[in-house]
């Protein structure tokens, strides 16, 4: 995906792009590139798009994702083939955590309280797609 802004901004609070508006963008940029796919296929290919940019993001190793995935070579092939593609992306999610981890702590909740809300927020956002 492309932006108009850096993760940067995003961390700084420059820009407001949330977790939501990087799911959409991420779902909208995939049902672009698959052309003449079933919706069902763009979900689960958006899905897997969305869980490795979160490992980018949350500085987990790719093989650690796609251990739970062994059972199905294709999509490791694939997702492999994507790291590189889908780096700026992570780093995009990881901003977008980062702030919202931020917000909670400059509210005035313990870190440890922020990243377990963080967390749950996260969570739920992927459970209601």
């Amino acid at each position: 995906m492309e932006w108009e802004f850096t993760p940067e901004q995003v961390v700084k609070a420059e820009v407001g792009y949330g977790l939501e508006d990087f799911r959409r963008d991420l779902a909208a940029e995939v049902r672009g590139n698959l052309g003449p796919a079933s919706p069902e296929q763009v979900e689960q290919t958006t899905d897997l798009l969305y869980d490795l940019c979160h490992t980018l993001a949350t500085n987990r190793t790719v093989e650690s994702m796609l251990e739970t995935l062994a059972y199905d070579p294709p999509t490791c092939e694939f997702l492999r083939g994507m790291v590189e593609p889908m780096r700026p992306n992570g780093e995009m999610l990881g901003a977008i955590l980062q702030r919202m981890i931020m917000d909670r702590v400059e509210s005035g909740m313990p870190l440890e309280q922020a990243l377990e809300s963080v967390a749950e927020h996260h969570r739920q956002a992927v459970a209601n797609d």
